[in-house]
């Protein structure tokens, strides 16, 4: 399962530095698939939908850091837990409901993301 941000977030940026995939973002700032990763040309999101990695698509939060899910691997393939998580001060980093995947699919992105 992907990690999401809850809106307990101070908006401190110690999550972003840590994660290794670059799916954490500041509120109000568009993300893309290829941002901090080797990804080029089309990409598959998680729903189905094909895009180019370059593509921009619109914050999930405007108000406070956000997770991309179709980024986030839990930091499996890296660390033994989820970076942000580890770093939250409030403990706003925690497992997305919403996107639930096992250990497979989570390695199997972190693999697309990095070529």
């Amino acid at each position: 399962m992907a990690i999401m941000i809850t809106d307990e977030c101070i908006n401190c940026g110690a999550c972003e530095p840590e994660c290794p995939n670059n799916a954490i973002y500041e509120g109000g700032v568009e993300w893309a698939i290829s941002d901090g990763t080797s990804i080029s040309g089309m990409y598959t999101l998680g729903d189905g939908t094909e895009v180019d990695a370059d593509e921009q698509h619109s914050p999930i939060s405007d108000d406070f850091y956000y997770i991309t899910p179709d980024k986030c691997t839990e930091c499996v393939g890296f660390h033994e837990e989820p970076q942000c998580a580890a770093v939250c001060p409030v403990d706003c980093c925690i497992p997305d409901p919403d996107h639930v995947e096992d250990e497979e699919i989570l390695l199997a992105r972190k693999s697309k993301l990095h070529l």
